[in-house]
């Protein structure tokens, strides 16, 4: 009697290091071929919605950088402009600019972490060597105005922080950097953080001609990436997707173009797309945007160079007086106790804010009832779109391809999940 021939389930992840994150897929197979693919999410849920909710609105601007751990002041962005629209506030021009410049900084970053993990999924491990040497820099330039590396909270509403440093921190000598060593890796150090940031995106491109010798017509990466996982024009539209999926597969739908914020409407830069719409497309896209990035950070210094200013709204109602003043004048201390013990209550009103996240469009649904808390916080992440799709994207294609795929959609779990 011959046997009966069954397709068996597999699970894919969640301890798994392609599965970039806690993503758990249930895998129905085919001997090596997928039949159907359930993306079970959640593992990661933080609640990050329900705790914004239960806090004065400055206090949540640092979950926001935890919900897309590498595109961190992007989603910044996002939630302090729903802030600024509800409470009709305009930050200075140059806060603007500064966080246009710090926009394209955190999407090289993003893009750089996508290239070496996509890379190292695929089995190219020096990328993600490559890639991380120049995330090291741009690292250095969130610290310097942060002090953090990771989640910066810098955005406020009204502005930024603070200004642009106007010294560069420099590496001391220790048993791993001494003489010639340390002075290659402080040779940009020299002035200001804007020379830094000048240099950097001087040299950037001629780092990405390298990450693009190792890949763009190697002949494993290409066997690996072309023609898998096609996304047609339509698909990309109908499952909403947005950002480098969307504009792999033809469509030049970016925000920063269509409903231009900060001020990227004063820059020049091009929309980079792709024709077939497959995983090598959207590798191309990617890094041709880091490209663009550069040139936009190139412009933003040169602004913010030839015009100083302020970088916050002078209300004290909204930002903390300057701390000198603060510590000698008795209605600067009352201002700076309230702001950030109360808060301020935003009048009542909604209104949804997006940002071209460099996974797509990132948005902050924001409701408030008039109180120093938000009603209600709902937050449209790009991977939660695109992870939808993947049983319609992924059908038919081997095991090995979805392991290409996840990395083309670029997942982050603490924006999935929330």
């Amino acid at each position: 009697m011959a046997q009966e021939i069954r397709n068996y389930t597999m699970n894919f992840g969640p301890q798994h290091p392609a599965a970039h994150g806690v993503l758990r897929l249930v895998l129905e197979m085919d001997g090596e071929t997928i039949v159907r693919v359930d993306p079970h999410i959640g593992l990661l849920h933080r609640g990050t919605e329900k705790l914004a909710e239960s806090k004065p609105f400055n206090q949540s601007i640092g979950y926001m950088d935890r919900l897309d751990y590498v595109s961190m002041m992007c989603s910044e962005h996002a939630y302090v402009r729903a802030i600024e629209t509800l409470m009709g506030i305009d930050p200075p021009d140059r806060a603007h600019w500064i966080r246009t410049m710090f926009d394209e900084i955190t999407r090289i970053l993003n893009h750089l972490m996508w290239i070496g993990s996509n890379a190292l999924d695929l089995g190219a491990m020096a990328v993600f060597l490559y890639a991380f040497r120049e995330r090291e820099e741009l690292m250095d330039c969130y610290e310097a105005v942060s002090g953090a590396r990771l989640h910066a909270t810098y955005y406020r509403p009204g502005g930024v922080y603070r200004d642009l440093p106007a010294v560069m921190p420099k590496y001391h000598e220790s048993p791993w950097h001494k003489g010639k060593d340390l002075k290659r890796l402080n040779r940009w150090r020299e002035g200001s953080l804007l020379d830094f940031i000048d240099q950097f995106a001087e040299d950037f491109p001629r780092r990405v001609d390298e990450y693009e010798e190792l890949l763009t017509t190697n002949r494993i990466w290409k066997q690996r990436t072309v023609g898998i996982g096609v996304v047609t024009p339509e698909q990309a539209q109908e499952w909403g997707m947005t950002g480098p999926m969307m504009r792999g597969s033809g469509v030049a739908w970016d925000l920063r173009k269509k409903q231009p914020y900060a001020r990227y409407a004063d820059v020049d830069f091009d929309i980079p797309v792709g024709v077939n719409g497959d995983c090598y497309d959207r590798y191309l896209v990617r890094v041709a945007e880091m490209r663009q990035s550069a040139r936009i950070i190139r412009q933003c210094v040169t602004w913010l160079r030839a015009n100083p200013g302020p970088v916050i709204v002078q209300n004290y109602k909204v930002a903390p007086p300057p701390r000198a003043r603060m510590k000698e004048g008795m209605e600067e201390l009352i201002h700076h106790f309230k702001l950030f013990s109360e808060g301020y209550g935003v009048p009542e009103g909604e209104t949804y804010c997006a940002v071209e996240a460099p996974k797509g469009e990132f948005g902050c649904y924001l409701v408030s009832d008039g109180a120093n808390k938000p009603f209600r916080v709902h937050l449209r992440a790009p991977g939660f779109a695109h992870l939808s799709s993947i049983d319609t994207i992924v059908k038919g294609h081997m095991l090995a391809d979805v392991v290409a795929m996840i990395g083309t959609y670029d997942l982050v779990f603490g924006e999935v999940d929330r």
